[in-house]
């Protein structure tokens, strides 16, 4: 699964069109999620297409420092379960590296183990918030101290669960998860209520792994202590990864673009339902369901885009997509607006002031609010040099943007990109002509 070394400055060409099938990557949340409930199960768990990405190889790294036996391929990942208790005590640091999903599910594991862990990660994660996390976990009887304000590294005592029922002050698939896996080693029934419905790729694994999870509305409840059973999955592609191309696919004209093998977990296609309603051509084909996920073709056609106003209610489904969003905006009729994203401000970069600070280097304007962005429309973009903050969505936002401007670009800090898609540049390579 090692990738080669990416240089860390790109030049990016204007397009003519997008033409070819192409495959993304597995899905970084379910992959996640397959590793630490294999990890807890009994027996082998074969994951095929596991996530590529810098973030899940993270979380392997940090099962194997807790005694968990992991092969790794270029096509599979097996993990030799050592059951809900068999985890032993790392003697150095978990280095989560650069992934929040890392540390904030593998703490909901931490938080019921009989001895002490500490969690650690690089700059960007230590400036990410983890209150969100530690509070819940506190109210299980795990105790955790942390750096000023809940920033990592996080220091955990775990031991004896007890089931809480927890109404979540904001909407996090991340912090769902984490108590979610927290609530397997603890006694009852452990309830979570959610102000909006999130991503619920945990829940699918848990039911596909054999642990009884309820699921009414907005609310989720897990009976504790269970155990996952070990089986073969697949992780269906990246729709996050797709989304830069899709958003590429409709901009660049002459385009004719198939996804193939993308994730449709009806939490996470509010991207394709938000482009349709622009007059975005895409077709969906070949749908079926493997692991519990749902899985197809996406069939992208270059097309007038009227941009307009996000919905509130969808920017927690859409957190992702966002950045290579407000870029479609500067191309649509309409532009692009969007409200309620202040969770933006707390990722690996401040991507509302990083989105804006590249859109005006490259010509357009862009109004930054303190939880969105107002970006106008018809606007041409021209090429310039841009920064990727060391975010990877900006870096492949930016990319995207690079194809539709006047003029080549210079993306420095593209290495990023490993965080989440190392193959970015070459399958955009493969099918920009």
């Amino acid at each position: 699964m090692a990738q080669q070394p990416l240089p860390d400055t790109q030049l990016i060409r204007p397009a003519k069109g997008l033409a070819g099938s192409i495959r993304m990557p597995g899905d970084k949340s379910i992959s996640h999620r397959y590793a630490l409930l294999g990890a807890i199960a009994e027996g082998t768990t074969e994951i095929h297409n596991f996530a590529s990405s810098a973030d899940c190889q993270s979380t392997l790294d940090c099962l194997a420092k807790l005694g968990v036996p992991i092969e790794r391929r270029p096509d599979r990942v097996t993990i030799q379960g050592v059951g809900p208790r068999g985890l032993r005590a790392s003697p150095t640091a978990l280095d989560a590296g650069n992934s929040g999903s890392t540390m904030r599910l593998l703490s909901g594991i931490l938080a019921g183990q009989p001895f002490r862990s500490i969690l650690t990660g690089d700059a960007s994660l230590s400036r990410r918030p983890m209150k969100r996390i530690i509070d819940p976990l506190t109210q299980m009887g795990a105790r955790i101290s942390s750096a000023d304000g809940g920033l990592p590294p996080l220091d955990i005592q775990g031991g004896q669960l007890k089931p809480i029922c927890y109404e979540m002050p904001i909407a996090s698939a991340q912090v769902k998860s984490a108590i979610l896996l927290a609530g397997l080693f603890a006694e009852g029934v452990t309830e979570i209520r959610e102000p909006l419905a999130t991503r619920d790729h945990t829940e699918i694994a848990l039911e596909q792994m054999g642990v009884d999870v309820e699921r009414r509305r907005r609310t989720v409840t897990v009976r504790g202590p269970a155990q996952p059973a070990a089986k073969a999955l697949y992780t269906p592609g990246d729709i996050s990864s797709a989304a830069f191309f899709i958003v590429a696919g409709l901009l660049v004209p002459d385009s004719n673009l198939v996804i193939q093998n993308v994730g449709l977990n009806p939490t996470r296609t509010a991207i394709l339902d938000v482009l349709a309603s622009m007059g975005g051509q895409i077709n969906v084909l070949n749908v079926q369901t493997i692991s519990g996920e749902l899985v197809g073709d996406l069939h992208v056609q270059s097309s007038r885009l009227q941009g307009g106003d996000l919905p509130v209610e969808l920017i927690p489904r859409l957190i992702d997509e966002l950045p290579v969003l407000a870029v479609l905006g500067t191309q649509a009729e309409r532009g692009l607006a969007f409200r309620g994203a202040a969770e933006l401000r707390v990722k690996e970069s401040d991507r509302i002031k990083t989105v804006a600070q590249n859109l005006r280097r490259m010509g357009a304007q862009v109004e930054e609010l303190e939880d969105g962005l107002i970006v106008p429309g018809r606007q041409p973009l021209r090429g310039a040099e841009l920064d990727s903050y060391g975010d990877h969505r900006i870096a492949m936002a930016f990319a995207v943007a690079g194809l539709v401007a006047d003029g080549s670009s210079i993306l420095h800090g593209s290495r990023c990109v490993n965080i989440s898609f190392p193959e970015f540049f070459a399958t955009l390579n493969q099918v920009a002509e």
